[in-house]
């Protein structure tokens, strides 16, 4: 009896009815992802038509409905995704996994729903044109002096930055804004990087400060832009001096723009054109110890050389950001940014989160192209 009996049991408790809604989600979910693959050679085709076609209008819509709203719309979807997660896995288990494969169709067809709305949402930002091509810069394997005579010429720009608000070379730069002061500042920036930037333009709303600020700095992050509330958060915890550019950066993202390095230029950009020394100082602040970095990993001997060059004060920021994040260090920090790496590199960035650092290939052009 037992053995007439057995067959049915796992068939009651595996193969539950299928819902057709579940399976044609499921199947979907093959289909966009073929769909993406194609899409990825067409470029200018996810320029002309997404990037500024459909997107603005979908951005310029989330920011006018959620913009308004102080806090993150965002972060309160993800705690509502992380517990209807957890509470999906305690009723699979209490079931005895009862129907698991109908539950496993069913997850598959939520992960298509939110994979469509990723890439329909923003993701397609991913595989448009390079800004390069956009801005008409010549991009090119850079040699060691010019990222020698670059990173010079940064040190110099950082220093005075930091003598004119100080007034002494050892003293520290203080931010003295409160982070609703520098969101709103920040809008200011891209007002006036607009005028010869016009594809940089920024309206309705700006980034808010996360609700998840202390989880982000035990992972290493200082903000990140939700792709499907269209809200560009920070990391509330990030030391002040280095706030501005973050924000702009992660406005960068609400206007378009997916790939690290672009973000971190136009960052860079907008954080310039404000008049404030503060933005000014960030935006020096960012590009130098981004340049240095690629210096020190090709020749540290000239990495010294530029670095001996910084005032002390400048210095004494750097080595209080390095403190403010080893002091979150943890085990699970390196997964995490391996994980962040990988979808990354399935987003067309190959170099993974290398990628932040090819910001220095934009500056380089950047400063070719003009007499500051």
């Amino acid at each position: 009896m037992l053995i007439t009996l057995q067959p049915s049991y796992i068939i009651e408790y595996t193969l539950m009815p299928i819902k057709k809604r579940n399976l044609y989600l499921s199947l979907f979910l093959i289909f966009q992802m073929l769909c993406i693959r194609w899409i990825a050679v067409y470029p200018a085709w996810v320029e002309h038509y997404y990037s500024n076609g459909i997107y603005p209008v979908i951005s310029s819509f989330f920011r006018i409905l959620l913009g308004w709203i102080p806090f993150s719309v965002g972060d309160l979807l993800i705690f509502y995704f992380l517990f209807y997660v957890l509470r999906y896995v305690y009723r699979l288990i209490k079931t005895k996994f009862k129907g698991f494969l109908s539950k496993i169709l069913e997850i598959v067809a939520f992960c298509s729903v939110i994979y469509f709305s990723f890439y329909l949402c923003w993701g397609l930002n991913y595989y448009r044109e390079p800004l390069s091509k956009n801005l008409g810069y010549q991009q090119t394997q850079y040699t060691t002096d010019t990222l020698e005579t670059l990173s010079y010429h940064l040190v110099q720009k950082l220093n005075q930055s930091q003598l004119f608000i100080t007034k002494l070379d050892t003293l520290k730069v203080v931010n003295p804004y409160s982070q609703k002061e520098m969101y709103a500042l920040s809008r200011r920036g891209y007002d006036s990087l607009a005028k010869d930037f016009p594809s940089f333009k920024y309206q309705f709303g700006t980034a808010k400060s996360s609700l998840m600020s202390w989880v982000q700095s035990y992972n290493g992050i200082s903000g990140y832009m939700n792709p499907l509330t269209g809200e560009a958060q920070v990391n509330r915890r990030i030391p002040k001096t280095g706030f501005p550019t973050t924000v702009c950066h992660e406005m960068a993202h609400q206007l378009g723009y997916a790939a690290e390095d672009e973000a971190n230029f136009i960052g860079f950009l907008a954080a310039l054109y404000n008049n404030d020394p503060y933005f000014q100082y960030a935006a020096y602040r960012m590009a130098t110890r981004y340049t240095l970095f690629e210096l020190y990993k090709r020749d540290p001997e000239k990495y010294d050389a530029v670095y001996q060059r910084i005032n002390k004060g400048i210095v004494k920021d750097f080595k209080s950001s390095s403190e403010f994040w080893l002091q979150y260090e943890n085990p699970l920090e390196p997964l995490i940014k391996r994980g962040y790496n990988a979808y990354l590199k399935s987003n067309n960035q190959a170099k993974g989160v290398a990628s932040y650092n090819h910001v220095v290939d934009l500056l380089i052009c950047y400063f070719a192209s003009t007499k500051d």
